[in-house]
């Protein structure tokens, strides 16, 4: 079994920096993570492989310090990694950045499933994996809470708010997973010795099949015409009484001179 693992490394940072010309997120010298959610995408493949057999290979689209991002799935336990890095990428929206990711996989070749993590905690946009499938022209199902494999195809709990649906799917097809799926693992001190010395190749435009018009900031049809910090709220009262009853009182009479009541 052949299984692909899109991971994005995010900012480990509640300090936001953005870049005043591109109006897009400055990464460089900013604290990075793997994407959390893409965590439980790796403990996943990694489950099917020991599970199934096969070969999980995991794949990012970023700045050259994604290798870090990279070298800590392989210190989990993921056979190979692959980064693609090139100027031409930088300041790719979702879509741009799934047509990129899509070429990686294509160049991979036989792939029976893509997992992703339902969504990234610096966009929340959840499109890039749907997106995937798209450029792919192959089936998807999103927010993926367990995998069983039947033969061909796989047997999908999908989480929904107020239950599980059940849906059974061909190979190959891509699956977002989220974090009730599992509880990542840790990596081995083994893993991360291992993970270090292997070298991971770097891919850039000239090595995937990318349309020129479809990446990096050209091929982003989302762009961020302004950005400002919202104005600070007034503070609320608060009604002080002797009980409930005047406070309730209180509170109906200042709501109707306010005519919002």
């Amino acid at each position: 079994m052949e299984i692909v693992v899109c991971v994005k490394q995010v900012p480990d940072t509640t300090e936001v920096k953005i870049d005043p010309v591109t109006n897009t997120l400055i990464r460089q010298g900013v604290p990075s993570i793997v994407n959390p959610f893409d965590k439980n995408a790796v403990e996943a493949a990694l489950q099917l492989k020991e599970k199934h057999g096969g070969k999980v290979t995991v794949i990012s689209m970023g700045p050259p310090q994604a290798k870090d991002a990279l070298k800590e799935c392989l210190a989990m336990g993921a056979d190979e990694a692959i980064l693609l890095s090139d100027r031409a990428f930088g300041g790719a929206d979702t879509l741009a950045t799934s047509h990129t990711l899509a070429a990686g996989i294509k160049k991979l070749g036989k792939v029976d499933i893509i997992l992703c993590g339902k969504q990234a905690i610096d966009g929340d946009t959840a499109q890039v994996g749907p997106e995937i499938a798209e450029h792919l022209d192959i089936a998807q199902v999103t927010y993926v809470a367990k995998i069983d494999v039947e033969g061909d195809k796989l047997r999908i709990e999908r989480e929904q708010e107020e239950g599980y649906e059940i849906i059974e799917v061909s190979m190959p097809v891509v699956l977002t997973v989220v974090k009730s799926i599992n509880e990542p693992r840790y990596p081995t001190v083994k893993g991360t010795m291992k993970a270090n010395r292997k070298e991971i190749p770097v891919w850039t435009a000239n090595d995937v099949p990318v349309v020129a018009e479809k990446i990096g900031l050209k091929g982003s049809p989302t762009q961020v015409r302004r950005i400002f910090t919202p104005k600070q709220r007034t503070q609320g009262e608060i009604i002080q009484a002797d009980s409930a009853r005047e406070a309730a009182a209180l509170l109906i009479q200042k709501l109707s001179d306010a005519k919002i009541v």
